[in-house]
């Protein structure tokens, strides 16, 4: 089975990528932010059926979100929520929620956003890795620094594994879902949490600055990790799923 994406998919992947880096670039003011929710809604990302796209569809869109630490709350869409969000978390921008029903598609959308997370993480590592230079060499030359990178490299890789798949079963409604939304959702979170510290490390001082972007991706990793869920109690789900 090819579970490779389609060139429709993978033109939307790239569309969306532009269009979300054009309007949350880096050096935006993180403190002053519009979440463009009504062009979301133009664009048809906030009714995917209508627009006649799927879930894996929707999971791409999640991912791009993810790689510009989008400040807006699209994964809530996904979810069946509680509470009055009023309460502050890590992530200035995502208050406190809890999730009343855990599906198998808002684990897979979680982790869908964390890999984006992952990504850029690692993609702001390797950036400087080959920019910053020590002793007249990029220290990415240093095995220090490259070897924290290529971990997340393999991190990253096997995270948009984990999450395509779940993203397919999702969207199929296949049987494997609820095991496969939860590894992924499991692993990928707390792969981008490593990415972000990893990428941190490589920084150096610049990296834990506030002025950095560094520290926002790093509170997006930290609260998707523990919304809902938490990695250990989805490895427990899977290992019953599958010892069932």
């Amino acid at each position: 089975m090819d579970f490779a994406l389609s060139e429709d998919q993978l033109e939307l992947k790239q569309a969306a990528h532009a269009w979300l880096a054009d309007r949350f670039p880096l050096d935006r003011n993180w403190e002053a932010q519009d979440d463009r929710w009504s062009d979301l809604q133009e664009l048809g990302w906030l009714d995917v059926a209508e627009a006649g796209l799927g879930f894996v569809e929707e999971a791409l869109l999640l991912e791009e979100m993810g790689y510009v630490c989008y400040p807006g709350f699209y994964l809530g869409h996904v979810a069946s929520l509680s509470g009055d969000g009023g309460t502050a978390t890590v992530d200035p921008t995502r208050p406190a929620w809890r999730v009343e029903d855990e599906t198998p598609r808002f684990r897979a959308a979680a982790a869908a956003e964390a890999l984006g997370v992952a990504q850029r993480a690692l993609d702001l590592g390797v950036e400087h890795a080959k920019t910053r230079e020590q002793f007249g060499k990029p220290i990415g030359t240093y095995q220090a620094v490259s070897h924290p990178l290529a971990q997340t490299y393999t991190d990253v890789e096997l995270a948009r594994s984990l999450v395509y798949w779940a993203a397919w079963c999702v969207a199929e409604d296949d049987e494997r879902a609820p095991a496969t939304a939860a590894a992924a959702k499991a692993f990928t979170t707390e792969a981008a949490v490593a990415a972000c510290e990893r990428s941190i490390q490589v920084h150096g001082g610049i990296g834990f600055t506030w002025e950095h972007p560094l520290h926002r991706f790093y509170k997006r990793a930290i609260w998707l990790e523990g919304f809902g869920a938490r990695p250990a109690e989805l490895r427990l789900e899977v290992a019953n799923l599958l010892l069932a």
